[in-house]
């Protein structure tokens, strides 16, 4: 739980030696509706706190809620696994508030998380690119929001948005952070960003726990996939219900994730109508962060055709509980049959996803359940490869 420690926010700052970031976004703990970026800062606090303070500035609530977080004060200290959190009501996030704010906070390094977030990412730019804040140094983690199957969708705004950033010249003197080479090719093409200006680290993992798979929800009948995610056109949930469609196995499809865009679920709905009886499929709702590692363990594979991640944590997740994976070729995690982890597939190639659930409902009860701890090992391999956590704390020691 949070600790209000306010009082004595001066008297900690001013004790510890470590380098301190100030850390910008939209949603944090203990929200969890927002996904990736909330998951991955929290990962890299975990990961790193030993070595700089990470002082964090967020929303006084969740994605898509209109109550702030119960028993949480605003507006003041708290600390949040390893950081300090501070919540702003919807009425302190203007210029004149945040830029107050910094100017009270000793950092080192600004942090920001979002390229499209209209507050902790624009208002902070703007401030500095109107002198009302020191040209301090800031790293910025666009978190795949620049990636082509993100953009596409509303795509004339986001380009309407990238051109009058490129006019006011806000992201000038700046670190840009790639996840991966392919999101550095993206801010070269897209923002024109110097190559020299880009640092790359790949986005940590949860220091996860395995759970242990339940047997007797498996079946030699019929093969148990789940699609867990935010249900939003980029995660892709109707093309992998156009996928079951043709697919004659016996399939339950399992759906988890908060129900962000009603429109997009009520297309989904129609497609579920459409399903051959030979398909059951639930919508289960959102779920706690926590409780995805035990979901997970209680299928044969994860569905998530996804148009585009910057990392994918429920993908580290369905690896790390021995569940195997059916993805898209827009993630980091490519050549997965390498490692026998799972398929990473092209969108264009929606036959290849219908015959690979039918090769792997037709193997045995025995030799899937066998084949998770081998999931488990070769997932373990790549997860925590000691060179990532290394690449993420020289970001944050980067100098100008």
């Amino acid at each position: 739980s949070a600790k209000n420690i306010d009082t004595s926010r001066k008297e900690a700052m001013s004790m510890s030696k470590k380098p301190k970031i100030l850390v910008f976004l939209p949603y944090y703990l203990p929200g969890y509706k927002s996904g990736g970026i909330l998951r991955t800062v929290a990962n890299t606090v975990s990961t790193l706190n030993n070595h700089f303070d990470f002082w964090i500035i967020t929303r006084d609530r969740d994605q898509g809620d209109v109550k702030p977080y119960p028993n949480l004060d605003s507006n003041v200290w708290h600390n949040v696994d390893g950081a300090m959190v501070r919540y702003l009501p919807p009425e302190t996030c203007n210029i004149k508030y945040l830029v107050k704010l910094i100017e009270e906070t000793p950092h080192d390094i600004i942090h920001l998380n979002s390229f499209f977030d209209g507050v902790f990412t624009f208002k902070v730019l703007l401030s500095r690119r109107i002198g009302l804040l020191p040209n301090k140094f800031i790293i910025f983690s666009p978190r795949g929001e620049l990636v082509e199957g993100c953009l596409r969708l509303k795509y004339i705004k986001k380009i309407l948005f990238i051109q009058m950033v490129k006019f006011f010249r806000l992201y000038e003197n700046i670190i840009w952070h790639a996840s991966s080479e392919h999101e550095v090719l993206n801010f070269i093409k897209i923002m024109k960003v110097n190559e020299n200006d880009i640092k790359i680290a790949l986005d940590l993992p949860s220091k996860l726990s395995a759970a242990k798979s339940n047997i007797d929800l498996f079946s030699e009948k019929y093969l148990r996939i789940i699609f867990i995610s935010r249900l939003t056109r980029e995660k892709n949930l109707d093309y992998a219900l156009q996928v079951l469609k043709n697919v004659k196995a016996n399939i339950v499809f399992d759906i988890y994730g908060p129900n962000e865009d009603v429109k997009y679920w009520n297309e989904c709905h129609e497609l579920i109508k459409l399903l051959p009886s030979n398909i059951k499929t639930i919508y289960h709702g959102a779920v706690s962060p926590d409780m995805v590692p035990e979901i997970m363990s209680r299928y044969d594979l994860f569905f998530f055709p996804s148009r585009g991640e910057n990392y994918g944590h429920v993908i580290a997740e369905a690896l790390s509980a021995g569940t195997k994976v059916l993805i898209s070729t827009n993630t980091p995690w490519l050549d997965l049959a390498v490692d026998e982890l799972g398929w990473d597939v092209n969108l264009k190639d929606d036959s290849v996803f219908a015959k690979i659930i039918e090769e792997l409902a037709a193997d045995s009860l025995d030799d899937r359940l066998n084949k998770r701890v081998l999931v488990q090992q070769a997932a373990s391999k790549r997860l925590f490869d000691s060179k990532v956590i290394d690449d993420n704390r020289k970001l944050f020691e980067t100098k100008t």
